[in-house]
């Protein structure tokens, strides 16, 4: 049996999916076309998907996938204290790539609507059903993308080279490692192959990270893919920009396998290598 076989088979069997996050501190870095073609390259990897718009207000995960909400996050609202995870599957939107979607509310001031008790309680319920719960966060620091970043197991943070872009993600970072959260936080560098000032080898350096995801700059593709509702990993899967995404959905596959193969800090393994080593 796979890995990837093996996620899904725990996720099926009341196992905890993990919660990635992907935000930025400004808009216009290009992150919803990112987390939608992230979640689809994972669907690719045998592995159950859910996206969450969680940008409540302005969320555009529906109409980048081409699909049309029939419910969204708004919905579930009411009845949310007796709601469980099959009553939940009823409110999400089936993209043909496999890939689930629970939208964002189709007005801006339904955003109101959504507590952070019902943020906690469709979180935990999707996490229980889907190997990868992807969140698209609002850009900055609201509340309720505060709230998504504490619950996260990974944050994926967005950022190109425009020099407000790296100012911003700079204080955002700041707040983070004060909250506690950096430790969680994987630094991505968009359209980094565009003509800056700054070289995008630089930036990991400049955001204090020793590594970085470089997504290379294809505007005109990821404009065409957002404009027809069809992720570019699905009809445009040679691309450089493509590869690079399959690469960055390989590579989060890659460590969550390893995280699950580590003994836990007092497994009853360690206790035995302990009482070896002592004797």
């Amino acid at each position: 049996m796979t890995q990837a076989h093996k996620l899904t088979d725990e996720s099926s069997n009341g196992k905890r999916g993990e919660l990635i996050v992907v935000c930025g501190a400004k808009g216009g870095i290009g992150k919803t076309a990112m987390v939608v073609n992230l979640a689809v390259a994972l669907t690719k990897k045998n592995v159950k998907i859910c996206l969450l718009d969680g940008d409540f207000q302005f969320g555009d995960i529906a109409l980048a996938l081409d699909l049309h909400s029939t419910f969204t996050i708004k919905d579930v609202v009411e009845d949310i204290d007796a709601m469980d995870r099959y009553a939940l599957s009823g409110f999400l939107i089936h993209h043909n790539s496999g890939l689930k979607v629970l939208a964002c509310p189709e007005r801006p001031e339904y955003a109101d609507l959504i507590k952070p008790n019902v943020i906690d309680r469709v979180c935990d319920l999707l996490l229980s059903q889907f190997d990868y719960v992807i969140v698209d966060s609002a850009g900055g620091l609201p509340e309720h993308t505060l709230q998504l970043i504490e619950k996260a197991d990974q944050i994926l943070m967005v950022t190109t080279l425009e020099m407000t872009a790296i100012k911003n993600t700079k204080l955002m970072l700041d707040t983070l490692q004060v909250l506690g959260y950096r430790d969680k936080i994987h630094l991505v560098i968009n359209r980094a192959t565009m003509e800056s000032v700054i070289k995008a080898s630089e930036v990991p350096e400049i955001l204090g990270f020793e590594t970085a995801f470089f997504i290379p700059n294809e505007f005109h593709l990821v404009s065409q893919s957002l404009n027809i509702g069809i992720p570019f990993v699905s009809n445009q899967g040679k691309s450089d920009l493509a590869k690079a995404v399959f690469k960055m959905a390989e590579m989060l596959v890659t460590r969550r396998e390893i995280s699950a193969l580590k003994p836990k800090p007092n497994s009853f393994i360690q206790q035995i290598f302990r009482k070896t080593s002592k004797a």
